[in-house]
């Protein structure tokens, strides 16, 4: 009765452990540890049964040889795959732990010597190349809740209390079926969430792809902003002084986290594409300089007459034309928007738009329109106020999208980290102008990841990818103005996030020198 009482408290114990498990190679190798442990077996093989019908050696112990390959142990197993059906089509029963999967019995056999029904010679070499004596095996199919056997337990060399080598007894065989169907039950529920979490990235997936297909300046963003927030997170995490040396992430908390990244600019389905990609201050559909360029040709055309018909004096006629050409290199050179516009520039623009040309119905037209005026005038960028509020949109539609959808309680929160990486530490940011405070770490680390990754891409239409050292010292003003989160900031420079960063996705190019020191100064204010 006792024996009974700690082997069914043993099985509890299993059961509770198998079923709060997460992680498929853990999952794997407790159902192998246990199996052992319940009957003192000094080795056993766990395989899995793959879609094309072979049984996989997942996890293989021999303890008193030390053997242990796959599972937790990090050391691959490289036996090869056994059919469980020939080419002929016949099922494999040479092969014990075949046969039992074929079968869908437990096969227990006291001697594999003196067996005659199965081929142990590969058990045979392994044995004489060893040193080793395999004698009793337990072979038993591992079947989920609908009856499908997805995998085996095969145990070798039972012991009795004294150490001797002994045949599975009959409470042995049921301690292990039992246990079999508790880890098949355990591992496929293990796999179908797996599966699940599989499906569900992929539609993420899914959704970013449709932003890199609208817009190819985006779609690396996409991926490159989750890369870098989990950058952050491990050093947040490792950070064992200052104001984040309590914080720590689970497994759970850094899934949560890698979703929200995933799907930060989700709302980006819904902005116009002529948006997303103005890479000059005029562009539509199209790039709009080419029209204005017409209209001075139209010009020095008009003037050419001029002179021509005795109208315009030659002398005259050469200054205007080398007006003209100053005005529409001017025109170009600021459409391109990569410089902040001066006051001056301003005004030379609504001066040149008073320039009057005709139309193809005779009629006089100013230069330049209402909306180009206002486009060209852009002090900073390529985009307008109005475009702006346009672009800055999908932070509340991702928003919207985020919070519609049913999250299981370990993403719940999943919309706020992903809703808040456009806010600032001051309260000006948006869509809720939030401060410190009201955000938790994880949403501003997403948010110097938003701002990093979009200084050095190198894929934008209108500017080239910053170095390093640039990047890094407007980070850090954006710090000292608090913009940024001071602590994550700190750790982002002094752990080097950004150089890990760097070697993964920016070009040599970009990689210069970076003392740390001045730009630590610049985020304090010093």
């Amino acid at each position: 009765m006792d024996d009974l009482r700690e082997q069914l408290a043993a099985m509890l114990d299993i059961g509770v452990a198998l079923s709060g498990e997460t992680d498929i190679n853990r999952l794997m190798q407790r159902i192998l540890d246990a199996a052992r442990e319940l009957v003192q077996a000094d080795a056993g093989t766990l395989y899995s049964v793959t879609e094309d019908h072979k049984l996989k050696f997942e996890i293989v112990i021999t303890e008193s040889l030390g053997i242990r390959l796959g599972g937790t142990s990090g050391a691959p197993v490289h036996f090869p795959l056994i059919p469980l059906i020939y080419e002929d089509g016949a099922p494999n029963h040479n092969n014990v732990v075949a046969s039992a999967v074929n079968q869908n019995r437990t096969i227990n056999i006291d001697d594999a010597y003196s067996e005659a029904g199965y081929d142990f010679s590969g058990t045979k070499r392994f044995d004489a190349a060893n040193g080793y004596r395999s004698q009793s095996f337990l072979c038993v199919p591992m079947k989920n809740h609908e009856g499908e056997v997805i995998g085996a337990l095969q145990l070798i060399n039972a012991h009795d209390a004294n150490g001797r080598v002994i045949g599975f007894t009959s409470e042995h065989q049921h301690l292990v079926e039992s246990l079999a169907s508790q880890a098949a039950i355990a591992l496929t529920n293990r796999q179908l969430i797996h599966s699940l979490e599989q499906l569900f990235e992929a539609f993420i997936g899914l959704i970013n792809l449709a932003i890199d297909d609208k817009s190819p300046y985006t779609g690396g963003h996409c991926q490159r902003v989750p890369e870098l927030t989990m950058l952050i997170a491990d050093a947040a995490d490792r950070a064992r002084e200052g104001p984040l040396a309590d914080f720590r992430m689970t497994e759970r908390d850094r899934y949560e986290l890698k979703i929200a990244g995933l799907l930060h600019d989700c709302g980006k389905v819904t902005t116009p594409v002529h948006v997303v990609d103005k890479a000059t201050k005029l562009q539509t559909i199209f790039d709009r300089i080419e029209l204005i360029d017409t209209r001075f040709e139209v010009l020095k055309r008009e003037a050419e007459i001029a002179c021509l018909k005795g109208a315009l004096a030659d002398s005259d006629y050469q200054q205007l034309l080398a007006e003209l050409d100053d005005e529409r290199s001017f025109l170009r050179q600021i459409n391109v928007g990569g410089e902040f516009l001066r006051d001056e520039a301003v005004e030379r623009v609504r001066t040149i738009a008073k320039r009057s040309w005709r139309g193809p119905d005779g009629q006089p037209r100013p230069l330049l329109t209402e909306d180009e005026i206002e486009n060209l005038c852009i002090r900073k960028g390529t985009l307008t106020d109005a475009e702006r509020q346009i672009i800055n949109h999908h932070i509340e539609v991702t928003i919207q999208m985020l919070e519609a959808l049913p999250w299981p309680k370990h993403l719940t929160r999943v919309p706020e980290y992903a809703g808040g990486h456009h806010e600032r530490m001051d309260g000006k940011g948006y869509p809720r102008g939030l401060k410190r405070e009201q955000m938790s770490v994880q949403a501003r680390m997403m948010g110097i990841a938003d701002i990093f990754e979009a200084l050095t891409a190198r894929d934008r239409p209108y500017k080239e990818g910053m170095k390093l050292s640039q990047a890094l010292t407007i980070l850090a003003r954006m710090c000292k103005d608090q913009h940024i989160d001071p602590d994550l900031f700190d750790v982002f420079v002094r752990q080097n996030v950004w150089k890990d960063y760097a070697d993964l996705f920016l070009n040599p190019a970009q990689i210069d020198a970076v003392d740390i020191e001045p730009v630590l100064a610049i985020a304090r204010g010093d």
